[in-house]
């Protein structure tokens, strides 16, 4: 609960019976009339398939099926529904999948999950009306669902492709899963997320890596086959976690809340900046009904100080006199949940003086400004610098020169569940269940707060429906745990929307200017960069933004002359932390978009140009990084060239023959290093052989939607040489898996994936040895027990027989990878990661010159992933950063007090995503497992410079303002003319 929902309070409305069919059986509940369907199928009903984004309507998660009419459960309230019928995903499957949710799986068509169950539901109403249809009609049906993950291709595919997927003899939908499949959880209270990794999913293709794949075709049954021993790696089974997912079972943050558990209100800052007092408290809670207490800043035993980064954490749990910034947590109320629900907090015993408050990182870091933080002058967070050579001189020598300022905005992660959880205490142990993707980090902070030793704080993650960089911070986890240290009783907490967007992270509004120079052949000789970078009132990820950035604004390209600065600049606006890239997309539209104005200037084609200037084997970036092998960046621009010339060459003859609009081709580079900037960042795994003949992986990283479960998984088990159907996986709990650090940096397969590589060839080496055979032998399980085979001979371990640790492992190996990185010295030089990742992208779209409106056409997009282990889940990262790269180029704004919901603030929905070509280049880097490096970041770094580099090539104008609206658009346009 949260404080906005205390605005659907129901106080004095009686309850009814109510009565309706669900999911084929005959159900009666006792509720007010008027509470939401959404919150009775959920909390009454325990069907927690029925998902909550918004309660607005907005995000169309909730859609369930009202006599096979798809309507959003949060908007129906219970008496509408007396008599009906009404079917939740959880009744789709009938004991057995259906063809669309096999499909959904063959497709790669759920990722975090979130908002499958919706997308479901609406798909299943509009198949039964049309089991053909188009792809206009797939979109106009699924329309009113909200995906934040995937970029919605496979879903639409999914959708068209599942009347294929019925049984050929007698259309019945794929018989249920057989094996060990059990819906994720263990059923013991507090326990990890344990996924056997059971189903054994299909196949996809030939298994030999190259990810060619077939559309799926299913005889009634879904394929159980998995890769053979040493076959995993460049195969794409179905995710291992993907059946939950389908059939409503995976349990997110909100869905396992205990019956008994207190729910939580927040009681947040109404203001930017502002004094406040509390009056009786205890007083005002006395005399309400079901109200267990009220918590403040006096109650929290601990140090009420957190942050991401220790050195400048700074953020109270729960304010102290005087808030930062809007939205503020200043006090907790607990209590029964239908209490709570009926709760009115305007008059709430609390007095608010507002203060003068600061905005903008000019007005803030203005001489005689007022300090936010008095510690730091200014309201300068921090800086981050970069310089190699002598850039003005370089620039000073140029044949051509171009300089430009860009500014982009705030922007929401969008994730389509908001922040959710419970705490309970066993024994003196606190136990955190909620999203997260950093459940050691959360564990910490939160132990300072609530000065609990860390071995008494565990934190178990559930699903998590999309975090994209917000979900790193901690938010409700210390103030759940709060109260149910002061109670004894578990408390619940899930933010509201509007709740969610107010107060957590954003993307960081940049102000930034650059000037690039380059010779008369068209190489680039000196670049000159600065940025300032509105980082909120608290200091999150921002030194990570401040120092990341001047890294990588060179983009992939050699720049022997270079300086750039990163500030991150404090605000009375926004907490501003991590967001897919860390600051590097804003720097790279400001890099980008003077690339293509200087390869005008220079009369160079654009891709040529970046051709010409891109890095290869052997070059030194700006920081003086030698980098000897694994640089894809060229051949991801050389497989771009024949897609370039055929784009320029249909909008040539397009805009021969069209007036009122105008088509434009765009193109952008990116490169990312994988994981921290020069600190150390390691992961560990735990694998192992259970006497019952499992191979047991203890697997820490959490899988926000990305994949970690399967492709780490995939890792581990062609290094240990057994099949990928042996596997068990206990997922993360700071009880039982060791640190697999946080899902965050494109890290995780890169990282946690090389340490799986060292834990499963460690583990291999162990049972050789213990067999006294060669590296050469193959190892096979059989039931209980292990065939070690070599040449002719064969040697049987029976398990059984063999002594077993705490976990039930008879041969267990754990490893931890750190990458090798060294720091950055004064100026910026030095090896601040291990591996960089590379990709470009070709945006084509049609600007319409009176509207200002923008279509895309397509966008085909060439990454450098090293080795791609599970070449389906690349595609769908591709697509998904993709979608919000065009939210960013195009729609997303975030203003604080106007778009804190998902009606005003616009995110791409299935209408806004063109078509998407992959080309997966695989250039291998010696650091990577497999060869592989990361990607969650990178796909979304060219989408937006892309996007503007062809409004310019369509227009003649570069919006100059982040996101290009159809105002901003027409504003340039009209500026060029009045020009003339």
């Amino acid at each position: 609960m949260s404080t906005a929902q205390s605005g659907m309070a129901q106080s004095g409305i009686e309850r009814a019976d109510i009565a309706f069919e669900v999911n084929g059986a005959a159900v009666s509940v006792s509720v007010p009339p008027v509470r939401r369907l959404s919150q009775v199928l959920r909390d009454e009903l325990r069907l927690t398939g029925t998902k909550v984004g918004c309660d607005a309507g907005d995000c169309g998660a909730c859609t369930v099926l009202v006599d096979g009419n798809p309507v959003c459960a949060c908007l129906m309230p219970a008496a509408s529904v007396v008599g009906a019928s009404v079917t939740t995903v959880e009744g789709l499957a009938n004991g057995r999948l259906s063809a669309l949710q096999a499909s959904f799986l063959e497709h790669g068509a759920a990722q975090c999950g979130i908002c499958t169950p919706g997308l479901l539901v609406a798909a299943t109403a509009l198949l039964e009306r049309n089991p053909t249809p188009s792809e206009a009609e797939t979109q106009d049906a699924l329309g009113g669902v909200l995906c934040r993950c995937t970029g919605y291709r496979k879903i639409i595919a999914a959708v068209m492709d599942a009347a294929r997927c019925e049984s050929p003899t007698d259309g019945a939908a794929p018989h249920p899963p057989t094996g060990t499949f059990s819906p994720y959880r263990d059923g013991e209270k507090g326990r990890a997320p344990t996924a056997a990794i059971p189903l054994s999913p299909s196949l996809r293709g030939d298994g030999k890596g190259e990810g060619q794949r077939q559309p799926p075709r299913f005889d009634g049954n879904l394929d159980l086959r998995l890769p053979k021993a040493g076959r995993a790696v460049g195969a794409s089974p179905i995710r291992l976690d993907g059946v939950p997912k389908v059939t409503g079972d995976e349990k997110f943050g909100g869905d396992s809340f205990p019956a008994d558990a207190l729910a939580v209100l927040v009681v947040r800052s109404p203001h930017y900046h502002a004094r406040f007092n509390f009056g009786d408290l205890d007083a005002w809670a006395k005399v309400r009904p079901g109200i267990a207490g009220v918590f403040t800043a006096r109650d929290i035993p601990g140090k009420n100080c957190f942050g991401v980064i220790g050195p400048f954490a700074d953020q109270p749990a729960l304010a102290e006199g005087f808030v930062r910034l809007r939205g503020e947590a200043v006090a907790l109320v607990a209590g029964e949940r239908e209490a709570i629900l009926d709760l009115d907090l305007t008059d709430f015993p609390i007095t608010w003086t507002e203060l003068p408050h600061l905005l903008q990182p000019g007005e803030a870091k203005a001489e005689g400004a007022a300090l936010i933080h008095s510690h730091r002058p200014a309201n300068l967070l921090t800086s981050g610098y970069v310089e190699r050579g002598d850039p003005e001189g370089a620039l000073a020598a140029a044949a051509a020169t171009v300089s430009g300022a860009i500014e982009t905005s705030f922007v929401e992660h969008a994730y389509i569940e908001p922040e959710a959880g419970y705490a309970y205490m066993d024994g003196d142990t606190l136990v955190v269940v909620a999203c997260t993707q950093a459940p050691y980090m959360d564990r910490d902070d939160t132990a300072k707060v609530l000065g609990l030793p860390v071995e008494k704080v565990r934190i178990v993650p559930t699903a998590t429906g999309g975090g994209f960089g917000s979900k790193l911070d901690v938010s409700l986890q210390p103030l759940i745990g709060l109260v149910a240290m002061k109670t004894g009783r578990p408390a619940a907490l899930a933010y509201t929307r509007n709740e969610s967007m107010m107060s957590t992270t954003k993307r960081h509004p940049a102000e930034m200017k650059a000037t690039i120079g380059a010779d008369a052949e068209g190489r680039v000789i000196g670049m000159v960069f600065e940025g300032d970078f509105n980082t909120g009132a608290y200091a999150s990820w921002g030194p990570t933004v401040a120092n990341r950035v001047p890294v990588h604004a060179s983009g992939p390209y050699l720049t022997p002359n270079y300086r750039a600065t990163g500030y991150a600049i404090h605000t009375n606006g926004p907490i501003a932390g991590a967001f897919r890239g860390f600051g590097v997309p804003q720097a790279t539209i400001m890099q980008e978009t003077l690339y293509d104005e200087l390869a005008g200037k220079l009369g160079i084609d654009r891709l040529d140009f970046r051709l010409k200037n891109c890095l290869r084997d052997g070059c030194e970036t700006v920081t003086g990084q030698r980098l000897e092998s694994g640089v894809g960046i060229g051949e991801c621009l050389e497989k771009l060239q024949p897609h370039w010339a055929r784009a320029l060459s249909e909008a040539e003859a397009f805009n021969e023959s069209h007036g009122a609009s105008k088509r434009g081709v765009g193109i952008a580079s990116c490169w990312y290093g994988c994981g921290n900037t020069s600190l150390p960042n390691p992961s560990t795994i735990k694998v192992g052989i259970s006497a019952s003949g499992e191979v047991v992986l203890h697997q820490g990283a959490v899988d926000i939607g990305q994949g970690s479960n399967t492709v780490i998984a995939q890792i581990c088990a062609d290094a240990l040489g057994l099949p990928l159907d042996r596997f068990k996986l206990k997922s993360a709990d700071t009880a039982i898996t060791p640190d697999a650090g946080k899902t965050s940096a494109s890290r995780q397969t890169f990282v946690t994936g090389k340490a799986a590589e060292k834990a499963g060839r460690a583990l291999r080496e162990k049972i050789l040895r213990f067999a006294n055979v060669s590296e050469h032998a193959t190892i096979v399980l059989d039931g209980a027990s292990i065939s070690i085979c070599e040449g002719d001979a064969v040697r049987r371990i029976d398990l059984a027989a063999l002594k077993v640790d705490g976990d039930g492992l008879v041969f267990v190996a754990e490893e931890t990878y750190d990458p090798p990185t060294l720091p950055l010295d004064a100026k910026g030089q030095g090896k601040p990661y291990a591996v960089y990742g590379y990709g470009a992208q070709i945006a084509e779209l049609e600007v319409d010159l009176k509207l200002g409106t923008v279509r895309l056409i397509k966008i085909t997009a060439a990454h450098d992933v090293g080795k791609a282990i599970n070449p389906l889940l690349v595609e769908g990262q591709i697509e998904g950063g993709i979608a919000q790269g065009i939210g960013m180029a195009l729609m997303e704004e975030y203003i604080p007090g106007r778009t804190e919901n998902l009606h005003d603030y616009l995110i791409p929905t299935i209408g806004d995503v063109p078509p998407v070509e992959h080309i997966l280049v695989e250039v291998p880097d010696p650091e990577g497992p497999f060869g592989a490096k990361g990607l969650g970041e990178h796909v979304l770094i060219p989408t937006a410079p892309a996007i503007l580099n062809a409004i310019r090539h369509a227009t003649g104008v570069l919006v100059t303002k982040v996101p290009a609206t159809p105002s901003r658009i027409l504003a340039a346009i009209r500026e060029k003319e009045a020009r003339r």
